[in-house]
């Protein structure tokens, strides 16, 4: 009997034991300070393909141009459309700046960020001239991505230049998000810096149900900067191998490196082989910056920004409902949310931040209204009667809320509740439309939108213990991928028993499926080291999976070669496998 064929009965072993063989905990995928600048993980950002799309779709309409397809418009629809539009037109509708200030102005913003440019713009590459060429015939994009990011662009440049970095960073968030604050990738990836969960946690970027970091301007900038920073001193000072590396990691970048040097070729970032996303990940970078440093050669009219801040960083001590603090504040609530996205909810997080980026001429305002509300009234409460047959999680439920909330305000130590008990349960002040970019609300109309191209009939379906996407997406005839993204998902996040998922299924008999066993106990998540000789067709077909599922799952392109000794993750059916 073969080694191979011995290797395969002992994974079979493993597998009907009920053991996997790699079974990553979140302990294991935290980055640790070592391995995060020699990571191969390829970061799959949201990027400016969909806003890309959206405009090449039809160029010459206005009404095309201000639909981008990014996760924050996918969230729009007929139900809520006038909430969605108000709050699309916000993200991109730049601050007013009245004649006075622009003529006072000794510099504009764009003068400031030219002044900090530090990298080689040469274009000779052509991935270079390649993206020049997309921009200079689609000017509308630069509009749009100005538009999005002039909440957010003098507060980058300053930090950038504090930390004394090429300001070119400034303008990566394009690249990585168009400077949607809402972005998420199916690569796991969130927010303008677009970091996945394990890298975003390694520089404390915390995620919780009230909020997450990733998305929050001040730390997630932070964050990018210092990583950035940190990958140029690994780079020996190189910022375009930094660039690389920030976008496929360190390790990916040492080991094209290493493979030129073995060839006695050179290890600039032109001359390597890279993933296809981070070949052209640079040359958008240098694209940009050429635009911005030389917009009339490229036909391309920037927006003014004055350079003076958009926002104001004030304190609120507490926790504080969002549309009371639009009501303080005197703005709409979603521009509460578009300069505080990290905020998945109605109210800002219990636990901090305490505090709100507010429009600037706002802030002053804002305190002074805010002191006079008892601290108390931040949030509305309901004093809840606990009936028969209640728990804390179909209370959580009924008030949009979660148990651990109910919990903690309470000062409850367990689970435990008897009938006749008052409960305090923090709830949103306003209706739940007026909260159109909470996570919550946004969720709701993706999941109602997501069908509009799809042949399949919608199933509402509660995930199980045990259930995988595999197992969903198998069952209902449809790709792991588009379950996720129906459900504002990446394939790598985790099915928590309970949540509710819709499906656009293409199985004749989709509701049976939904309330079916399936014998949950046939399909392990098991890990595999590649072997010499290795394709993902000869892997797919050895266990009897799909290459697009392998791809999938483990963030890969398809038509790279994969490497010996590379580690992939697995979802086996032993009824169908060798």
């Amino acid at each position: 009997m073969s080694v191979s064929r011995l290797s395969i009965l002992f994974l079979l072993g493993t597998l009907t034991s009920g053991c996997s063989i790699f079974e990553p905990t979140e302990r294991d995928q935290t980055e640790s300070s070592s391995n995060l600048l020699e990571s191969e993980r390829l970061t799959v950002a949201a990027g400016d393909d969909d806003l890309k799309e959206s405009i090449e779709s039809d160029p010459d309409s206005e009404s095309a141009d201000r639909s981008s397809r990014t996760e924050l418009d996918d969230a729009i629809e007929p139900s809520l459309k006038k909430a969605a539009e108000n709050a699309r037109q916000k993200l991109d509708t730049p601050k007013k700046t009245s004649a006075s200030e622009e003529e006072v102005a000794v510099s504009d913003l764009w003068q400031r960020l030219r002044s900090g440019f530090a990298l080689d713009h040469d274009d000779s590459d052509p991935r270079v001239q390649a993206q020049l060429n997309w921009y200079m015939n689609h000017p509308s994009y630069i509009d749009r991505v100005v538009e999005r990011g002039s909440r957010y662009l003098h507060y980058i440049v300053t930090e950038t230049e504090e930390r004394g970095l090429p300001t070119e960073l400034a303008l990566l968030p394009i690249v990585e998000s168009a400077f949607d604050p809402f972005a998420y990738s199916h690569g796991r990836a969130a927010g303008l810096w677009q970091f996945i969960p394990s890298t975003g946690k390694y520089f404390g970027l915390s995620q919780s149900w009230w909020h997450d970091d990733r998305r929050d301007v001040i730390a997630a900038t932070d964050a990018a900067l210092t990583y950035l920073d940190r990958l140029a001193n690994r780079f020996d000072g190189d910022y375009m191998l930094a660039l690389a590396a920030y976008n496929s990691g360190g390790g990916t970048v040492s080991s094209a490196m290493r493979r030129n040097r073995n060839k006695n070729a050179s290890t600039d970032y032109w001359s390597l082989d890279l993933p296809r996303e981070t070949r052209h990940y640079v040359p958008k970078l240098i694209a940009l910056a050429k635009i911005f440093d030389q917009p009339e050669k490229y036909g391309i009219e920037l927006p003014p920004l004055v350079d003076e801040p958009y926002f104001e960083v004030v304190e609120t001590g507490s926790q504080l409902d969002l549309a009371q603090a639009a009501e303080l504040a005197g703005v709409d609530i979603d521009e509460i949310y578009l300069l505080n996205p990290s905020f998945n909810r109605w109210a800002t997080s219990p636990d901090g931040p305490h505090r709100l980026l507010l429009p600037r001429e706002k802030a002053e305002t804002f305190t002074a209204a805010l002191e006079s509300i008892d601290p108390d009234e931040r949030v509305s409460w309901n004093n809840y009667k606990v009936k028969s047959g209640d728990t804390l999680g179909t209370i959580a439920q009924r008030y949009s809320t979660k148990p651990s909330v109910i919990q903690q305000v309470n000062n409850l130590d367990s689970h435990i509740i008897r009938v006749g008990q008052r409960l305090m349960i923090p709830s949103a002040a306003k209706q739940s439309e007026t909260y159109a970019l909470s996570a919550s609300e946004r969720l709701a109309r993706k999941q109602q939108s997501s069908g509009k191209n799809s042949n399949g009939k919608r199933v509402d379906y509660t995930v199980r213990s045990g259930d995988t996407f595999w197992d969903i997406a198998r069952e209902h005839r449809v790709s792991v991928r588009q379950v996720a993204s129906w459900n504002g998902m990446a394939p790598g996040d985790p099915l928590i028993p309970g949540k509710k998922l819709v499906i656009w299924s293409e199985s004749k008999q989709p509701a049976m499926l939904a309330s079916n066993d399936r014998g949950k106990g046939m399909v392990r998540k098991v890990g595999y080291q590649v072997r010499k000789g290795d394709s993902l067709s000869t892997i797919a077909n050895r266990f009897a999976v799909n290459v697009k599922d392998i791809a999938s799952w483990n963030d890969l392109n398809a038509s790279r070669y994969l490497q010996p000794g590379q580690s992939l993750v697995l979802y086996v059916d032993i009824r169908n496998s060798p």
